[in-house]
């Protein structure tokens, strides 16, 4: 009230025999300013600050009742899981038990960010935790559960914008749990939106500096992809575990390309360098293991500073971008990555725009997708090679020649030394039973030819000289027998003899 005010409402009073105190219609702290009834006697700077104060001891209340709710939780669900294998429930009893816990998680979260300043509206959310929601029918996974905590301790530094970006993103969780029936190409679609539409709120709305903003998207993304990836991640109504299996036979097929074939700058036989290329192919490998795109993006980042790490060492120079990219196609088939056109595909629908358009992570997950399209078509004029021998290395009938067991320098393992002689013995036996095939086909062929010439060779003479069979001649009689039929020879000669 004004002083003009405040001198009439004193005439008024005195011509009606009232007498008013002055000290009554000052400011209850004694600021000296004129207090206002409506404001419980204070003047308009000190309810203010009154008011303030108030609200931040019902801020702090909450996040105490929070935290303890929290610790109560995470206690009954130790104890659950203690004296579960002793104790059997009915399935009624352990979905209610379920059902209850996960309520009383989500009201806890609301109560963070609900600074109530009446103590009836306290005790209508603890009530509100008990009640069982018929909406949540699952428990939520120890990593979940664990990114949740880390997103509430986070939006905590962001105070009245950290409310209202939860706000979102529970909103944003709700309405793409009611559209599991779209697509995934439009379920990406609403989370490409809702990671641009939440900053430009942050920008324009919350005022917050462009460093904050992108830790905050960052934490968003964790949060949102961490509760929706087992939803999203190769969903059966897509083909991408069918593209998995074709790029992992691939790449085992090619399992005999060298790194000279590709002309990667890197040398094996240096012990840092053979390090480094083990580093990449985990960090590849590890990828698989990731919920969040940005973890997945982080891994690719790592496995190409190795990369670029091992260049480096062997040349003694910076490397460049023509030596990077034929060393990363060598790391993916030498690694075989899982799931690997999945985890391609989960990125570039999920992650956060910025970082695949701008950007280190960008730039390597650029040239990933440039080396799985190249290994994708791979064929032998890439690899300098004859059609003939690119589909001999294919098929596995045989592989290029290893290196000499004396040309190995001294560090080498002797199990990798002979490993080599084992596999060059194994292709001399391989190209001798080859060549003893091809001969004992050979052979098999000349006895066949020479059987069936001889056949012919029989047949013509049989032709030419057909053989006559003569009737059986009856039996000659003997000379002294008597020969009836023969009367007409002359008699047997006579002993003569001479007188001297």
């Amino acid at each position: 009230f004004s002083l003009a005010n405040r001198k009439k409402m004193n005439l008024k009073s005195e011509r009606r025999g009232i007498h008013v105190d002055q000290s009554e219609l000052l400011c209850k702290k004694g600021c000296g300013y004129y207090g206002n009834p409506a404001w419980q006697g204070f003047c308009s700077k000190c309810w203010r600050e009154e008011y303030h104060k108030a609200r931040q001891k019902q801020i702090q209340e909450d996040w105490e009742l929070a935290e303890r709710l929290q610790r109560e939780e995470e206690e009954a669900y130790a104890s659950s899981q203690s004296t579960q294998g002793a104790q059997s429930l009915t399935f009624s009893k352990f979905e209610e038990k379920k059902t209850n816990e996960k309520t009383r998680k989500v009201t806890t979260v609301k109560k963070f960010f609900t600074a109530s300043s009446r103590a009836g509206a306290k005790k209508a959310e603890i009530q509100e935790a008990k009640a069982p929601s018929p909406s949540i029918n699952r428990q939520a996974s120890i990593e979940t559960d664990r990114v949740s905590k880390e997103f509430i301790e986070f939006l905590k530094t962001y105070h009245k914008p950290g409310q209202d970006i939860y706000k979102q993103c529970k909103l944003f969780l709700d309405t793409m749990n009611h559209k599991r029936d779209l697509s995934i190409e439009e379920q990406s679609e609403c989370a490409q939106d809702f990671y641009q539409n939440v900053a430009e709120k942050l920008q324009t709305r919350w005022k917050v500096p462009p460093e904050k903003v992108e830790k905050a998207m960052d934490q968003i993304e964790k949060y949102i992809m961490t509760r929706q990836y087992k939803y999203v991640f190769c969903p059966e109504t897509t083909d991408d575990e069918k593209k998995d299996l074709a790029v992992q036979k691939r790449i085992r097929a090619l399992h005999w390309v060298t790194p000279q074939m590709l002309c990667v700058p890197v040398n094996e036989e240096i012990p840092e360098v053979s390090d480094m290329v083990v580093k990449a192919i985990t960090d590849i490998i590890e990828m698989d293991s990731k919920r969040v795109p940005r973890d997945k993006l982080a891994c690719i980042t790592k496995c190409s500073k190795h990369i670029f790490n091992a260049i480096k060492i062997t040349k003694n120079e910076p490397a460049s971008a023509d030596d990077f990219l034929p060393t990363l196609i060598y790391i993916v088939l030498k690694g075989n990555p899982p799931r690997l056109q999945s985890n391609i595909q989960y990125i570039t629908r999920f992650c956060n725009p910025s970082r695949l358009m701008t950007g280190e992570d960008g730039y390597y997950f650029t040239n990933l997708c440039c080396a799985v399209a190249f290994i994708e078509k791979l064929d032998a004029q890439s690899l300098n090679l004859s059609q003939e021998d690119f589909d001999r290395f294919m098929t596995g009938q045989t592989s290029p020649k290893k290196q000499e067991s004396d040309s190995f320098s001294p560090d080498v393992c002797l199990g990798v030394k002979q490993m080599y002689k084992n596999l060059d013995l194994l292709s001399q036996l391989n190209e001798r039973q080859e060549r003893i095939v091809s001969e004992a086909k050979k052979l098999e062929k000349d006895l066949i030819d020479w059987t069936d010439g001889i056949t012919k060779e029989v047949q013509d003479i049989v032709e030419k000289y057909p053989l006559e069979i003569k009737p059986k001649s009856q039996a000659l009689a003997a000379i002294d027998s008597e020969n009836v039929e023969n009367d007409k020879l002359p008699p047997p000669l006579q002993p003569q003899v001479y007188a001297g």
